[in-house]
């Protein structure tokens, strides 16, 4: 965990690679400036976290960004977790202003200023892309998650995310000049959300014990779901929508419909463990 002032920083093992390349091509000045830029936008992110009182363990550093790690994510309100992202890229515009007001004064010289101004503007394109893990991709899957289920969200950010990664390394280098920094950043993301694919399982249920903790209490839409008798209750999680409550309409094959809770399901996989039974023999327990 961090302080309430300064997270725990890491060094991602491709950013030391490219501070030993800085050394030997003479562009530690290029890599010190990247850095810091780097770590003004994950502050942002930092802060505003730190003011919702999220729980953060550590923000990891790379070249062109850093990623918060936190499970807070899907347990936070929508609006929540927008701030906390948007705060990242503002502080690029925070950057630009404080870079103008300084060139104003003449207390940078003009060669700093340029690459100041051009890393900043690299670093906050970058980072707006809609990849996973970027700002760009956590906007987008805030987005998806606003209108489809969490399950389905979640899943299709990650798969076009992997896809894109692929298919951007592939365009630099068949029609680009190499160079050695793309070739990294792209296979990062791409390893990148491969963990997060791996990880996929752990992240849904992670969403849907933050629900059955109380944690879905800004709900404010409720949305009934319709299914079979014979449905598990995965496949009814799996349709859980973020900040909408779900009341369970169950069709049994002879046309007669119950109603269940999503509580009591909830309750019933976690509490009392029922893996195996369908939602149409966890509700007939209940009668």
């Amino acid at each position: 965990m961090s302080n309430n002032y300064l997270p725990h920083i890491h060094f991602h093992p491709i950013l030391l690679v490219f501070i030993i390349i800085s050394f030997f091509t003479g562009t530690f000045m290029e890599l010190a400036i990247l850095l810091f830029i780097v770590f003004f936008h994950e502050m942002g992110h930092f802060m505003m976290a730190t003011f919702f009182k999220w729980r953060i363990r550590k923000v990891m550093l790379w070249v062109f960004g850093g990623v918060m790690d936190t499970d807070e994510h899907g347990s936070k309100p929508i609006r929540e977790e927008l701030l906390v992202t948007c705060a990242g890229p503002f502080q690029h515009i925070i950057l630009f202003i404080v870079l103008f007001l300084l060139g104003d004064l003449g207390m940078l010289p003009q060669a700093v200023m340029d690459l100041f101004l051009y890393y900043n503007s690299i670093i906050l394109l970058f980072n707006l892309l809609p990849l996973w893990p970027l700002d760009g991709g956590k906007l987008l899957f805030l987005c998806l998650s606003s209108l489809v289920p969490y399950k389905k969200a979640y899943y299709a950010v990650i798969i076009f995310s992997m896809i894109a990664s692929i298919l951007l390394l592939l365009i630099q280098l068949i029609t680009l000049p190499f160079t050695l920094s793309s070739f990294f950043i792209f296979i990062f993301l791409f390893m990148e959300n491969k963990t997060e694919w791996k990880q996929r399982y752990y992240a849904f249920f992670r969403f849907l014990l933050k629900r059955y903790e109380g944690k879905n209490r800004f709900a404010r839409k409720v949305l009934p779901i319709r299914v079979s008798s014979d449905q598990s209750l995965l496949e009814v999680f799996s349709r859980f929508h973020r900040e909408k409550l779900h009341p369970i309409y169950i069709i049994y094959p002879n046309n007669y419909r119950q109603s269940i809770d999503e509580v009591a399901c909830l309750h019933s996989y976690f509490n009392e463990k029922h893996y195996d039974k369908t939602v149409g023999e966890i509700a007939r327990n209940l009668i």
